[in-house]
């Protein structure tokens, strides 16, 4: 039969390409194709190959080209060949399956991604970086996405990783996942939402971004059918699978399958028990001839031979248990490995003789009734019937029908044990007579049917029953007998035998297989179940005889034949006994396969091409093959075929095709390919070591060439071999062989050095060959392989300090290796930066890189002239640059790798120190060509300090104190040159003050970037500091003079960057620290003094009178103080003991000046009062002046309006007061010293009040006294109130006195002439 799966095209296919084959001689002359072939040319027999040889000129003429492509030809003929018979094998163990199935529970490989792929995703990733797409996205997953871009996808380490294969859609998703779990959990926390939810949405929104605009259904459906092949193949996937592999036609296929008969399960188990059987006898004549294969001891060749005996049996255990016929589908579950537990000895005949009961058979028999025809006699509308019956059955009956149209359609359903079973069919008509007791009878027929009687409905004569007058009654009728299971042939046979059916006599024979290795010829008598007599064919062989003489009966002969007994058979017709010998030679395992007489006569005549006609189907498509050079594949002795090089060939294209797929395999083959394999190893008997020692060697080379090979199976395939090799003294082995070939150990130790060679080379190159931590694990199974390589055999560890030394050595390469690649990185990424930033002069920016970054210059003939081109400041900056990509090295091996080196953590810290001293070159070469005093290079050392400092195991490590060792010197001289310009700009500052407000600066210092303290080269000569312009608008508030915001900015900025530089060394860093809090402290104080004396100095050139205000500057150095105080906690506090020693001693200071300032500006105000008070001396009782003033008045204001006395000097003194209290209160930013000054200030000057009035007790005040009096005490009252000033200080004892005697002059003065004209100390709220 035709493949399942083939079509009339493709035989049309097949036809024409028989057509070309034939045609082919008659066009090409004697030249022959090499995939072609017919009877006449290659592909029949090898030898014949070697006989044809096109024609050629004379030697002399003949060319090296021709000879070299008939060569050529010859080879690729042979490897033809190579490949048809090996896929004749293949399809042999895809066909009939019973060792091995196809595993289930192997990892899903995902889909690889190609460089167009990859190209693809990276315009994806830039167009949404880009605004093109739809995505909504929030800035954080855009920093995230714009880093994934930059770090992953753009990483040369992953267009490796994709040209070699490893690098599928699932790394790439698990990388950004991995990449942005670190992000989400720095976010802050949002009420509502959970980091889970962000993670969630950014996976989300990636996969939109990586699919693009494909349809995630079409992707979705694509995805479900690429996993479902990939888990599991039905037999046509795997025939089309290992075409592709071996290089086969479909038409080649197909010439194969049908002449192989695969679609015949029968003829598949008999093709297994024949190579068995072959194998049981090589194995024999191994023994008898000795020519075994070199075993590591001698004591190991009778175990070969047991151990081949051993596997066939177990085969032959494996087919037993195998259901008798094996069904269409392809069905792997029902597939049961068996257990040696009873070992199969074909030579003992009598163990399982068979009895009669053993072969009884069931047949289900279908019989349907279509009509009868001939029914005449009766009356149209009588009713008739039928009913059907097995003999020994139960009775079945059809529906009623009028006899005018006595049709049915109706099925009886039987089940029988009889072989050649009887079939009762009757025809009834209902009676009609009151007194009928039974239907009547019209006819019957009874029916004897085989298997092989036809299954369409035929016309059946009925025997007509008495009284009946139709006599030509006919029933339609089709009668179907299922063949069972377990029986492989029936028909009729004439027989005779010595033991068995000794009678020439026509018997019904039945081929009964019993089990896989046990068959029954049996024959049978018409209503019996069991066989009459039955032949089990053990031992038998089967052969086309001729006719035999004087017996009568029978027209074509064939003999069974055994030691002992024959028994020759014969049939009607050709095509019946091909059929036979078929099937008993599937039955009998013989490995000489018949020849029917018909193919011998065809072969021997020439020309002979048109198959017979009584000739089976089976023989047509074998005539075919022949024909086209297939048959010496079909017929060929699977053991004399060296399959352990065979199954080599196999496996290495297999890999070839698996690491070509769309798959990320990493070298793990589909499970359809493993199944494949697993049955070849086991049917045609390959060691397992020589299976995975080749499998090891492929894989071995894909890795040396690029391939990403899984160490993980690796480490399987090299357990197994190990354990194999060493097994002898260790116990068992894996497969359970017990013997070790020379060659095996041989290749195994190659391999091992191979394999560890490889293994230190990967570890090495750990970042390139497992970039970012992909494929997940294989870094920690490699080590684990690595280990597993040094043991010496397969239970002594090797020790960990052997293994160590081995991973030290590697990483210490690996630090070369990653530092010398990230040179040229970052050599590679300044030349395109300098040439982008300046394109005027990129040439010469290459000239500069090249001369100052290449270590290995060749061009060493001026190196003064090179070293010139390149600037300290550009060194510096490309240093800084490599310490970036040093830094992102660093923590992408925390990241990415340290979970593999969990074990050797401390290797990995010391691969870190390594890589480090290697950058401590360039950046010691870098930082000798700085120029001295410059601080340029303090961002170089916070950015490697902040990373080292965090960092656990290199915190304080060689490089770490190195660093520090570097930069100690420097902050040092930083520090002392700040302090000289620090104490310089005081000095010089404080000389030209103009204690001009200026804006607060320090106040903002949080929130903006300050730029660095400007360098200083020498100490002398310091240009004082100046504001930036960028500073004026910080503040709304005036604060202290420029000198003093000066000085805190630099002592705040100073400190600010020292605390910035994290010292690491705890004793260094609480130097600084202490050393920066003292020159504060220090610094402060010598403000507050210079301050402090300018104040003083300041009052005393002031006016003594009402004419006195205070000045801005006086309220500045108020600022002054409070800005020292307020700096002071800030600049002067440690955080342990000393912090009251300093900072008590400078509060101390401060608050000591703020009290004497304040003393002598109300000093100020006293000595301002008592200027006033002389004025108004003059008025007192008694005095000349006062008496003179008094007379003119009096004689002037008879004869003119003499105006009086006024209030200038009350009003001048009180504008005074109101003025310095605005200005105190708008200027100052401190209340309490406000507070404090305005309570002394008050008391002050009412105790002078009060001791000048208590001065004169005895004398009357002149009116103009108390009129100027009364209006000093109730404003300053009423204005020292409004300032805040309290109650129980306004209300003093002082006050009271001065308020009462202000109010009794009040009195006696207004009963005088004039009166007090409307001033009086009680409250008006007219009153100004």
């Amino acid at each position: 039969m035709l493949d399942p799966s083939s079509s009339e095209e493709e035989t049309d296919e097949i036809l024409e390409e028989e057509r070309k084959v034939v045609a082919a001689p008659k066009v090409g002359g004697a030249r022959v194709s090499p995939s072609r072939t017919s009877e006449s040319s290659v592909g029949l027999q090898p030898s014949r190959s070697s006989n044809v040889r096109p024609s050629s000129p004379s030697p002399s003429v003949a060319s090296e080209k021709e000879k070299e492509d008939l060569e050529k030809m010859q080879r690729e003929e042979e490897e033809r060949k190579k490949r048809l018979q090996l896929y004749v094998f293949v399809m042999r163990c895809i066909a009939y399956p019973f060792n091995a199935k196809q595993p289930t529970d192997m990892a899903r490989r995902q889909q690889k991604i190609s460089k167009q792929q990859l190209q693809t995703v990276k315009e994806r990733f830039q167009s949404f970086l880009n605004g093109d797409t739809q995505i909504v996205a929030d800035e954080a997953f855009i920093n995230a996405v714009q880093s994934y871009y930059e770090v992953f996808l753009k990483s040369d380490r992953v267009s490796r990783m994709v040209q070699s294969g490893g690098c599928s859609a699932a790394d790439s998703r698990e990388v950004f996942k991995k990449h942005i779990e670190k992000r989400v959990r720095s976010l802050p926390e949002i009420d509502g939402l959970s980091k889970e939810t962000v993670l969630s949405s950014w996976i989300a929104k990636f996969d939109t971004i990586y699919r693009g605009e494909e349809d995630p259904r079409k992707h979705q459906q694509r995805m479900t059918a690429s996993a479902a092949s990939e888990l599991i193949l039905s037999k046509d996937q795997l025939y089309e699978m290992f075409q592709g592999i071996l290089g086969i036609k479909k038409f080649e296929h197909q010439l194969l399958y049908n002449a192989c008969q695969l679609d015949n399960p029968d003829e598949q188990a008999a093709q297994i028990r024949r190579e068995l059987d072959g194998r049981l006898q090589m194995a024999d004549q191994i023994a008898r001839g000795g020519k075994f294969p070199r075993f590591v001891s001698r004591e190991m060749e009778a175990m070969y031979i047991e151990e081949l005996k051993s596997s066939v049996n177990l085969l032959m255990a494996n087919l037993e248990s195998m259901p008798v016929s094996k069904g269409g589908e392809f069905k792997l579950q029902k597939l049961k490995r068996g257990h040696n537990t009873s070992i199969i000895d074909m030579g003992q005949e009598d163990e399982n003789q068979l009895s009669k009961s053993d072969v009884v058979l069931s047949f289900t028999l279908e019989v349907v009734i279509m009509e009868v025809q001939g029914l005449k006699s009766l009356a149209p509308n009588r009713i008739v019937y039928c009913t059907m019956e097995v003999e020994g059955g139960q009775k079945l009956q059809t529906d009623q029908a009028e006899a005018s149209k006595p049709t049915w359609g109706t099925q009886g359903d039987f089940t029988t044990t009889h072989p050649l079973p009887a079939v009762k069919v009757k025809l009834f008509t209902e009676s009609t007579g009151v007194l009928a007791l039974e239907d009547k009878e019209l006819g019957r027929v009874v029916l004897h049917p085989t298997p092989n009687s036809p299954k369409q409905a035929e016309l059946h004569k009925m025997t007509v029953s008495k009284g009946c007058p139709d006599s030509d009654l006919k029933i339609k009728l089709a009668v179907r007998m299922d063949k069972p299971q377990n029986m492989k042939h029936c028909g009729y046979l004439w027989a005779i035998g010595k033991n068995v059916w000794k009678r020439w006599k026509k018997r019904f024979f039945v081929l009964v297989q019993v089990s896989q290795y046990t068959f029954a010829m049996c024959s049978y008598r018409e209503k019996k179940a069991e066989p009459v007599e039955l032949l089990q064919l053990d031992g038998y062989t089967v052969d086309y005889t001729d006719p035999q003489p004087g017996l009568d009966g029978g027209r074509t002969f064939f003999n069974a034949v055994k030691e002992g007994d024959t028994v020759i058979f014969a049939s009607d017709d050709e095509q019946d006994r091909i059929l036979w010998v078929q099937a008993m030679y599937r039955a009998t395992g013989q490995s000489h396969k018949p020849v029917p007489p018909t193919q011998v006569q065809k072969l021997n005549a020439k020309g002979g091409t048109a198959p017979q006609l009584d000739a089976p189907i089976s023989q047509f498509y074998a005539d075919r093959a022949q024909k086209h050079g297939m048959d010496e594949f079909i017929s060929a002795n699977p053991c004399s075929f060296d399959h352990a090089s065979l199954f080599e060939m196999l496996q290495r294209l297999t890999l070839d095709h698996r690491l070509n797929d769309s798959y990320s395999c990493l070298g793990w083959f589909s499970p359809g390919q493993v199944f494949v394999l697993d049955e070849y190893c086991a049917r045609n008997g390959v060691r397992g070591c020589h299976r995975h020692l080749c499998y090891l060697r492929d894989l071995l080379e894909r890795a040396e060439n690029g391939a990403m090979i899984d160490p993980t199976l690796l480490h399987y395939s090299f357990a197994f071999c190990a354990s194999h090799v060493h097994g002898n003294r260790y116990g068992t082995r894996p497969d359970g062989i017990g013997t070790v070939s020379v060659d095996e150990k041989e290749r195994f130790e190659g391999i091992k050095d191979r394999l560890r060679v490889l293994l230190e080379n990967q570890i090495t190159h750990f970042r390139y060959c497992f970039p970012f931590g992909r494929p997940e694990g294989a870094l920690k199974a490699t080590l684990s392989l690595l280990e597993r390589v040094l043991m010496k055999d397969i239970v002594t560890p090797v020790p960990q300090e052997e293994v160590k030394n081995v991973i030290r050595k590697c990483l210490e390469q690996a630090a070369l290796v990653n530092y010398q690649r990230l040179s040229e990185y970052a050599k590679v990424e300044g030349k395109k930066r300098e040439m982008y930033e300046h394109p005027v002069f990129c040439l010469a920016s290459q000239v500069m890189d090249l001369t100052i970054l290449e270590k290995n210059q060749k061009d060493h003939r001026d190196p003064e002239n090179v070293g010139r081109l390149v600037t300290p400041a550009k060194k510096l900056e490309d240093t800084i640059r490599l310490a970036e990509l040093v830094i992102e090295v660093l923590q992408q091996n925390e990241e990415h790798h340290a979970e593999a080196f969990a074990w050797w953590s401390d290797l990995m810290v010391e691969h870190a120190e390594t890589f480090l001293s290697l950058y401590a070159v360039d950046m010691d070469a870098a930082l000798e060509v700085q120029p001295p005093d410059s601080w340029d290079s303090f961002p170089l050392f916070q950015l490697l300090n902040d990373f080292l400092r965090v960092d656990y195991n290199l915190c304080n490590g060689k490089f770490h104190k190195h660093l520090q060792d570097l930069y100690a010197p420097l902050v040092v001289r930083y520090v002392d040159l700040m302090e000289s310009s620090i104490a310089q700009s005081i000095h010089r500052g404080f000389e030209r003050e103009t204690w001009e407000p200026v804006k607060s600066l320090t106040s903002n210092l949080p929130i903006v970037n300050l730029p660095k303290v400007p360098n200083v080269a020498v100490p002398v000569n310091l240009p004082s500091f100046s504001t930036p312009a960028w500073m004026t608008a910080m503040s709304d508030t005036d604060n202290g003079s420029g000198t003093s915001e000066d000085l805190f900015w630099k002592l705040d900025a100073l400190q600010t960057f020292i605390r910035d530089l994290h010292w690491p060394e705890e004793e260094f860093g609480k130097h600084l620290e202490t050393r920066l809090k003292l020159m504060s402290s220090d610094m402060i104080e010598s403000c507050v003094k210079r301050t402090r004396a300018a104040f003083e100095a300041k009052l005393q050139r002031s006016s003594r009178t009402a004419d006195f205000r205070v000045p801005q500057s006086i309220c500045t150095m108020f600022n002054v103080m409070v800005d020292a105080r307020a700096q002071s906690a800030k600049l002067c506090a440690m955080e342990l003991g000393q912090e009251r020693q300093y900072h008590s001693q400078i509060d101390n200071l401060i608050e000591e000046t703020v009290k004497e300032m304040i003393t002598l500006l109300v000093a100020k105000f006293v000595v301002i009062l008592e200027s006033v008070l002389a004025k108004l001396s003059r008025y007192d009782e008694g005095t000349l002046f006062s008496s003179f003033l008094s007379f003119t008045v009096k004689a002037a204001s008879k004869y003119v309006d003499v105006p009086k006395p006024g209030m200038d000097v009350a009003d001048s003194y009180v504008t005074f007061v109101r003025h310095s209290q605005d200005m105190l209160r708008d200027k100052v930013n401190e209340e309490m010293y406000i507070e404090r000054l305005f309570d002394q200030w008050y008391t002050s000057t009412m105790n002078l009040l009060g001791t000048w009035l208590t001065d004169r007790m005895d004398l009357q005040l002149h009116v103009y006294q108390l009129k100027i009096l009364i209006r000093i005490v109730k404003k300053k009252y009423r204005d020292f109130r409004l300032q805040g000033v309290l109650d129980s200080t306004l209300n003093s004892k002082m006050y009271d006195t001065v308020r009462n005697r202000l109010m009794l002059e009040e009195a006696t003065a207004s009963v005088r002439e004039g009166g007090m004209q409307g001033i009086s100390m009680k409250d008006s709220d007219t009153e100004d």
